[in-house]
């Protein structure tokens, strides 16, 4: 479900990217750590879907407040002449990093163990196939 609202989400950015009007410079370090928060709070929210400890509170509040605290941190630090945001971009990535690396552990076992079902479920029927053939041998005999 969730899946299908990132990927309905996605299009519809994809959509009205191409529409919208060019950024400009002066508000595009604002914008750019604006979305790698929020990015950083799908994948969380992702990874704690997939680890069922999903709380939507917590994930509009980290959603939001990860933005908001990125924007501020990104102001300080041009008020300073500091890239404070630089801090921030890492710390989000290295999240979304960890984020996604649950993520791809959690499909990963899942097609693994899909794919050992199967061959076990192949195996089983290559068994019993092999023994209705010696029931059939035993009755023709």
């Amino acid at each position: 479900m969730i899946f299908i609202a990132i990927l309905i989400g996605c299009i519809l950015g994809a959509i009205l990217g191409l529409n919208a009007p060019m950024i400009s410079y002066t508000y595009s370090s604002y914008l750019a750590i604006a979305i790698i928060a929020a990015l950083d709070s799908v994948f969380g929210g992702i990874a704690s879907v997939i680890k069922k400890n999903f709380d939507l509170k917590i994930f509009i509040s980290g959603f939001f407040g990860n933005a908001i605290l990125a924007i501020l941190l990104t102001i300080l630090g041009q008020k300073l002449n500091v890239d404070i945001y630089l801090a921030a971009i890492v710390v989000f990535v290295w999240r979304m990093f960890m984020n996604l690396g649950t993520i791809r552990r959690y499909y990963v076992e899942k097609w693994s163990d899909m794919l050992k079902e199967k061959a076990s479920k192949k195996e089983k029927d290559k068994k019993e196939n092999k023994q209705e053939e010696k029931q059939e041998e035993k009755q023709e005999a």
